[in-house]
């Protein structure tokens, strides 16, 4: 194949876009089939990579936010049984803001983002914030979006999540997920 030919073939794949496979922003939220190829931007936010992630790391405060649900305990365990759920391994320094991802929230789990964002950043709407959960995942789509819309100015998303992370063989510690009050 000629360089020109080989040139306008990816000139015609990058002007296709969605209908080569990748996914665009949708309007809203995502609300339901949460583990799908998500999209590479998100409007108001940066997307970041591991690499980028640690450099933001490295270089100054930076909330890290791991969204990803709460296992819930199983229905048929009988009510006197002793239940431990998985243990998180996330990011160090993370906070697990879990179940804040979904597309539609609870007006308490509303309250419990917003209210948690507003103490972890103590009301400092600059600060930067990194969501995140699993590769994949609208969850921290969703998240991210969700703090753009409170007026969160320096928001990142991660959506290479805890896989990402640790491809790289880098540090994990458990972690649970802050209390709703």
């Amino acid at each position: 194949m000629t360089r020109l030919l080989r040139l306008a073939v990816l000139a015609l794949a990058l002007a296709a876009g969605p209908a080569l496979g990748q996914t665009a922003e949708p309007d809203g939220y995502r609300m339901e089939d949460y583990r799908a190829p998500v999209p590479a931007t998100l409007h108001g936010a940066t997307v970041v990579d591991a690499a980028a992630l640690e450099q933001l790391i490295r270089t100054g405060p930076v909330l890290l936010i791991d969204v990803l649900p709460q296992p819930p305990r199983p229905d048929k365990l009988p009510p006197e049984t002793l239940w431990h759920p998985p243990v998180r391994r996330d990011i160090p320094g993370s906070v697990w803001l879990a179940n804040t991802g979904f597309g539609a929230l609870s007006a308490e789990m509303e309250a419990y983002f917003r209210d948690s964002l507003a103490a972890l950043t103590l009301g400092d709407h600059a600060r930067p914030l990194v969501f995140y959960c699993e590769a994949n995942c609208w969850m921290s789509w969703n998240a991210a979006r969700r703090a753009v819309a409170e007026g969160y100015t320096a928001v990142h998303w991660f959506p290479g999540g805890m896989q990402d992370w640790t491809a790289g063989n880098r540090p994990t510690l458990p972690n649970v997920p802050l209390p709703v009050k």
